[in-house]
C-alpha cells in the first residue's frame, strides 16, 4: 500500500516536472518558413542591395566557417534570415525573408533563431529565464550589424543597457554604499547571467545553489569555517545586505543597531549605566538610596541606545569566540 502511494506521488511530481519543462520551452519557438521552397543564394547576392553591410568587418557571425554552422543552415546572412531566393526574385519583398526588429519576429521566435547556435554556456538556460518570460527579445539587448562591441551589446556600457529597464536598480548604483559598477570596476553580468541561470532565484544569479556561494567568490574572508556561526550569514547574505546599493554603510539594509534589532531584542545598551563607575555612596547593584531611585545620570556614564552593535560584536560574519566578539580586556579587533 505504502509502495503504491509513493509511486503515485512520484508520478505526480514527474508530470509536474514535464509540464514545467514544456512551459519553459514555450519561450523558444522555431520561426515559420516564410518562403516555402526558397533556396540559398549566398551573402554576396545579399550585399548587392545591402551595401551598408558589406563593410561590417566586426560582425563575428560573418567570420564563422561553413563547417561551424549548425543545423544544416547556410553560412552568412541566410543563416539568420533564411533562404533568400524568393526575396530576391520578388524585388526585395520583406515578407519573403525573416525579419527582426520592432516589425519583425516576436521575441520567442527571435530566440528560436538565436538558440539554433547559442545553446551552450551562458545561453543554455534562456528558456524559462526571467527575460524570456517577460518577452524580452534578443535584439533588444544585442545589435548584430555594424557593432564594434565584442558581445554585440546594443549600448557600449553594460550598465547603461540594463538601466533602460532596471531603473530602480540603476538608482541604487549612485547611493553612498554600492558595488563599483558605476565606476567601471565590475559589470552587472559579474553577478547576473542575463540569459538565465540554474539558480532558483528570480534574479538570474551566476550560481546554481546559494546566493552566498556567489558572494564568497570575492568576499572569501567571510567563508569560514567558524566555531560560532551567525545563522543569517550562513543562510543568505541578502538578509542583511543589498548588493545594488544602500544609504547605510557596508551595503547594509539598515543602519545599526536597527538592523540587528530585527532579530535581537534590545538589552543592556538601553538606558543602562556602567556599574564600574557607580558613586561610592551607592551600594553596588542597589538602584535605591534612602528610599529614592538613583537616576542613570548619577552613575557618571551611560551607554547610548544608539551604540553600534559592531562596536563590541565585530565579527558578525562568524567567529571562533562566542557572540562574534573577542573579549580580551584590551579592546576588540576584527
Amino acid at each position: 500500500m505504502i509502495r503504491n502511494i509513493m509511486a503515485f506521488v512520484a508520478g505526480i511530481f514527474l508530470i509536474l516536472g514535464c509540464a514545467q519543462v514544456m512551459e519553459k520551452r514555450a519561450n523558444v519557438i522555431k520561426p515559420p518558413e516564410v518562403s516555402p521552397g526558397a533556396s540559398y543564394v549566398g551573402s554576396d547576392t545579399c550585399l548587392e542591395c545591402h551595401e551598408d553591410m558589406a563593410d561590417d568587418n566586426h560582425n563575428v557571425h560573418m567570420k564563422i566557417a561553413s563547417f561551424e554552422v549548425v543545423g544544416g543552415y547556410q553560412r552568412g546572412c541566410e543563416s539568420c534570415h533564411g533562404p533568400g531566393s524568393v526575396h530576391v526574385d520578388e524585388d526585395g519583398d520583406t515578407d519573403a525573408i525573416i525579419r527582426f526588429g520592432e516589425d519583425g519576429l516576436p521575441a520567442e521566435q527571435v530566440a528560436g533563431v538565436c538558440t539554433t547556435c547559442h545553446v551552450v554556456d551562458d545561453q543554455m538556460n534562456w528558456p524559462g529565464s526571467a527575460h524570456a518570460d517577460h518577452d524580452v527579445s534578443c535584439t533588444v539587448c544585442h545589435q548584430v550589424h555594424n557593432n564594434v562591441n565584442k558581445t554585440l551589446l546594443a549600448k557600449g556600457r553594460e550598465m547603461d543597457l540594463c538601466a533602460e529597464c532596471h531603473a530602480d536598480v540603476n538608482s541604487q548604483m549612485y547611493m553612498m554604499s554600492r558595488h563599483p559598477v558605476k565606476d567601471g570596476k565590475m559589470d552587472c553580468s559579474d553577478c547576473h547571467n542575463p540569459h538565465g541561470s540554474g539558480s532558483l532565484d528570480s534574479g538570474m544569479l551566476r550560481t546554481d545553489e546559494r546566493v552566498n556561494d556567489l558572494c564568497l567568490k570575492c568576499h572569501t574572508r567571510y567563508q569560514g569555517p567558524f566555531v560560532y556561526e551567525h545563522d543569517p550569514v550562513v543562510e543568505n547574505c541578502l538578509y542583511c545586505h543589498d548588493p545594488h546599493g544602500t544609504v547605510a554603510n557596508n551595503l547594509l539594509q539598515q543602519q545599526e543597531p536597527f538592523l540587528c534589532l530585527q532579530c535581537h531584542e534590545a538589552h543592556f545598551h538601553a538606558g543602562r549605566a556602567s556599574n564600574s563607575l557607580q558613586p561610592a555612596n551607592v551600594p553596588r547593584g542597589d538602584p535605591y538610596v534612602a528610599g529614592r531611585q538613583v537616576m542613570p545620570t548619577e552613575f557618571g556614564f551611560q551607554k547610548s541606545f544608539l551604540t553600534k552593535c559592531t562596536q563590541c560584536h565585530q565579527n558578525v560574519h562568524g567567529s571562533d569566540y562566542t557572540s562574534q566578539s573577542i573579549s580580551s580586556g584590551h579592546g576588540l579587533t576584527r
